[in-house]
């Protein structure tokens, strides 16, 4: 039985992902990208046990509209910096951790409720 949901097309919705990159609205994005729930980017951050406050301002440039951004680490969950969840908290924005997979599919149900959340991610390591 195929229970493949159909994505809205009025916003992002997070298809695929890979160590390669991701599959975004039928787009493909190599590398780790920003999704906001009207369009989405290819991000230059490092990684998420390196990231740091100069990494934030694309999303600080739509604090208005975000409540939550959801970091997806990878293959598992990293500690934020102190500096990084201070610079979100000052735009009123929360960060949420876990591992990529997680982010992706809390991403797609929150935006579904209507909710102001954007996901920062970084793809999974190859296993």
């Amino acid at each position: 039985m195929d229970l493949t949901r159909i994505a809205p097309t009025d916003r992002q919705h997070i298809q695929k992902y890979s160590p390669n990159g991701f599959v975004v609205s039928g787009v493909v994005f190599t590398g780790p990208i920003l999704v906001f729930s009207q369009e989405s980017l290819s991000w230059n951050a490092e990684a998420s046990e390196f990231l740091k406050p100069e990494d934030l301002t694309p999303i600080l440039e739509r604090a208005r509209t975000l409540d939550l951004c959801l970091l997806g680490c990878g293959n598992r969950m990293t500690p934020v910096a102190l500096a990084v969840r201070q610079t979100l908290k000052e735009a009123g924005i929360g960060i949420e951790p876990m591992d990529t997979g997680a982010a992706c599919r809390t991403f797609n149900v929150l935006l579904a409720e209507g909710r102001a959340v954007m996901a920062a991610l970084f793809p999974p390591a190859a296993v």
